[in-house]
């Protein structure tokens, strides 16, 4: 398991990366005559005290803004779903405050409160009594909490209202980040949620046949390191440790394979709700037009130089 560890460190310092770096690329050039230029940043530049001044405005808020965040939720600023989800992870409720469903906030609330607090006082009395009751009721409780808790956030993404009835690739993603297939059944692709579900099921066969043996394999290889357990096994202590460590590699591998299904899942759906207005047609010839043009040369001095323009054909391909 340390691999996956060292895996999910990795991701969670690249997510946290990514809007720092974001900020550092500019968004557009500023001109004299207002128009965005696609030119290297600092190649205009005036002179003030003999220090060269760029004529270059940077666009610092292409990260995460705190106060983007907080503007939105009073109301002040418009949203976006990612934005507004990250604020109901933090703080449990906040989508339904934003989405102006109060009634709604007693219910999660009360959900998650009420689940804690069961969870707590069950794990007090199963310490006290040792009872295996009180321990199953404990778990029950916080899987209780969590349930509330991840119905916030889908509730919060369903509610939240677009302008426009064709799917928002935002709300697509975190469909399927809160539950693997449902990205899929907003885009209308319905078909894809079977190979999503056999694709986890796959996975989590492969993890539960692989921990099998590697239990198995770790049980003979403790037994057959002990020569007061009485074992006499055709596989021995050192056969047992080798199968030990194959296992066990082989169910971390199931644990990336998991991960990887989920994360091609969100990509999938994010993928297939942009391009939901991309035109495909059978028929070539309905997107592509030829017709005679005259060619103008792309510069004033080539014309100069080389006379006039020339005759050609113009191709148009929609798509």
């Amino acid at each position: 398991m340390r691999l996956i560890r060292h895996i999910l460190i990795c991701l969670c310092l690249t997510l946290v990366a990514i809007p720092a770096a974001r900020a550092q690329f500019r968004s557009g050039v500023s001109t004299s005559d207002n128009s965005s230029l696609t030119s290297i940043p600092g190649e205009n530049t005036t002179t003030t005290n003999g220090q060269d001044t760029a004529n270059v405005q940077t666009d610092t808020l292409a990260g995460f803004s705190m106060r983007r965040l907080v503007r939105g939720y009073m109301r002040r600023d418009t949203l976006t779903p990612t934005y507004m989800m990250i604020g109901a992870v933090v703080f449990p409720g906040a989508a339904q405050i934003y989405n102006r469903d109060w009634w709604k906030l007693p219910v999660v609330y009360g959900g998650i409160g009420t689940g804690v607090y069961m969870g707590i006082h069950s794990n007090v009395l199963y310490q006290q009594t040792g009872d295996e009751k009180y321990r199953l009721q404990r778990d029950l409780s916080y899987i209780g909490a969590g349930v509330f808790y991840w119905a916030s956030l889908l509730d919060g993404v369903v509610s939240y209202k677009t302008p426009v009835p064709k799917p928002v690739p935002a709300k697509a993603t975190l469909y399927s980040a809160l539950l693997p297939g449902l990205g899929q059944a907003y885009n209308g692709d319905w078909w894809k949620i079977p190979i999503w579900v056999g694709g986890f099921a796959a996975c989590g066969y492969f993890y539960h046949f692989n921990d099998m043996e590697y239990r198995r394999f770790k049980y003979l290889y403790t037994v057959g390191s002990d020569p007061s357990s009485g074992y006499v096994g055709a596989i021995g202590a050192s056969q047992a440790e080798w199968y030990k460590d194959l296992y066990r590699k082989y169910r971390d591998y199931s644990v990336l394979a998991i991960v990887g299904v989920y994360a091609l899942n969100i990509i999938d759906a994010y993928v297939f709700s942009f391009m939901h207005d991309f035109d495909i047609s059978d028929n070539i010839a309905d997107e592509l037009t030829i017709a005679p043009a005259v060619i103008a040369p792309p510069e004033p001095w080539i014309a100069s130089n080389s006379g006039q323009s020339a005759l050609g054909f113009k191709m148009n391909l929609n798509f």
